[in-house]
């Protein structure tokens, strides 16, 4: 741990170690930057709360190193999740696959969280330049203008002495939740998307063998919505809408949470968890950067969970940050290029969480006549099968934005050689392309791909080839957290796209020699 009052300036201090603090210390230190994590908590939290990530997630976790752990951990949810009516009756699916998705995974993996934060943490432990100090609570952050803002400092409070450390860093995430104290340094405003309603989340532990669904199922019944989730294990969680005149004190009780889920399980057959109500939130922050200081996961985006998407949202602020915070504290990249992180994920963000408060609208429904009539609607067309909204990104950043590729993630496939893509990339920029148009890029072009440390797939495997072949372009270049920056149809092309790659003034004035 760093001395207090020390002189050590940090690259990168992360306020906040749950998954997307871990995730972002994970990237960062992989990289060779030195990191500060400043968590208020002496361990992580022993009781479960996001039970659910996605095929984009897992696969950070294997630029991570930490696929093959991760999927010890997890279960792929197979059979998808299904809305169903108060008789039973399938509205909507989800789809569910045994299947790998375009990332080289399952679409969908559900997991205990506890299990993958203790995961993300021992994966800090390989780093020396990451300094994790526990027990550390954050009193206030400020930019220091006396050195026209090279640094911010933080002034933390170290719990198990009482007394305050400072210390000092070149840029400052915070990843700390909801009530984020980085954000209300920032003064960045929450809006609002509609959606506030409380929950009852329960959560045991099976004792014994019990005939319940082996997928998600959101129940929409008037008298009392509710979700059953078959988490990992023996782990089971109902989430249970608090109606008008709840007792909330009450309806924690164990005598009235058993009465809730009887029709399913019983004390004979389980063992209550944890049992807790929240508020569900749909809300995002608008400044995600002021200067020095960032904000990711729960301190600027918080959705309701009826997608799974809560973690999954932080988990990518990570990887979309991570590239660029490296780029820049490694002299590829001007500080200018963070102007694109809120840029592009913030529309993401708010299309799942609107999404996610429309699917709320469909399950919250307690009023008979307004469920009848939905059950008919449904009823007409038979049950609805639908999936995400295609992931892309916003902003101004990517370049040939007309291609429907552009802005979204390229697609893992296994190679030839029997390696996944990613393995073979590295956390690098590329270009892959064919050889004929990757060969006649001018000097100029050829300078400025070495001073980035581009990797250069002139003979790609025939998986790749393929992509290429059905969209019709002869490149690609795809940025460190594998979403497709440009495409082009020829040479003049990939230069156009290439003059546009994240860069310092120094780098360009060099290449252009």
């Amino acid at each position: 741990m760093p001395e207090t009052g020390g002189t050590d300036v940090f690259d990168v201090a992360i306020v906040g170690y749950g998954p997307t603090g871990a995730t972002l210390a994970n990237l960062l230190g992989s990289a060779g930057l030195s990191v500060l994590v400043i968590e208020k908590e002496a361990s992580i939290f022993a009781l479960p709360r996001a039970i659910h990530f996605d095929g984009e997630v897992m696969r950070i976790f294997q630029s991570l190193g930490l696929k093959e752990e991760a999927l010890a951990i997890s279960r792929p949810g197979i059979q998808g999740m299904h809305f169903v009516n108060a008789a039973n009756e399938t509205l909507m699916i989800r789809g569910g696959t045994a299947a790998l998705g375009p990332h080289g995974c399952a679409n969908n993996y559900y997991f205990h969280q506890p299990e993958l934060e203790a995961l993300l943490r021992k994966g800090c432990e390989r780093f020396a330049n990451v300094t994790v100090c526990l027990e550390h609570e954050l009193l206030s952050v400020a930019q220091d203008v006396t050195q026209d803002d090279d640094v911010a400092t933080l002034s933390v409070h170290t719990r198990s002495t009482g007394e305050t450390a400072t210390f000092q860093a070149r840029y400052v995430v915070g990843c700390d939740g909801a009530r984020s104290p980085v954000r209300k340094a920032m003064g960045s405003p929450l809006i609002d998307l509609g959606l506030r309603q409380p929950w009852l989340v329960f959560d045991v532990m099976l004792s014994r063998d019990v005939a319940l669904p082996t997928h998600t199922v959101q129940i929409c019944d008037p008298a009392r919505p509710m979700t059953f989730c078959n988490v990992t294990g023996n782990r089971r969680r109902w989430e249970i809408m608090v109606m008008p005149g709840d007792d909330h004190e009450a309806l924690v009780k164990p005598e009235s949470l058993w009465k809730l889920v009887s029709r399913w399980v019983t004390p004979a057959d389980a063992t209550l968890e944890r049992a807790a109500i929240y508020t569900f939130h749909s809300v995002i922050a608008t400044g995600w950067r002021r200067g020095r200081l960032l904000l990711a996961g729960d301190a600027c985006h918080q959705t309701p969970p009826f997608l799974g998407q809560g973690m999954c949202a932080g988990i990518r602020d990570a990887a979309n940050l991570a590239w660029k915070l490296e780029a820049i504290l490694q002299g590829r990249a001007d500080e200018e290029l963070l102007d694109s992180y809120e840029e592009e994920r913030s529309p993401h963000v708010r299309s799942l969480i609107e999404l996610a408060v429309k699917l709320g609208s469909i399950i919250q429904t307690t009023d008979p006549a307004e469920a009848k009539a939905r059950d008919e609607k449904f009823a007409a067309g038979g049950p609805e099968i639908f999936e995400l909204p295609a992931q892309s990104l916003g902003g101004s950043y990517f370049q040939g934005a007309d291609h429907k590729a552009v802005g979204c993630p390229f697609p893992q496939p296994r190679l030839a050689d029997g390696r996944w893509l990613d393995d073979v990339l590295g956390r690098r920029l590329t270009v892959i392309g064919h050889q004929d148009v990757i060969d006649h890029v001018s000097p100029e072009v050829a300078r400025h791909w070495r001073s980035l440390d581009m990797q250069v797939m002139a003979q790609p495997d025939a998986a790749v080839l393929d992509w290429l072949h059905n969209r019709q372009v002869a490149a690609v270049i795809i940025r460190p957290d594998r979403y497709v920056l440009g495409v082009a149809r020829n040479t003049q092309e990939l230069e156009d796209i290439s003059r546009h790659l994240p860069a310092t003034q120094q780098l360009r004035e060099e290449a252009a020699l």
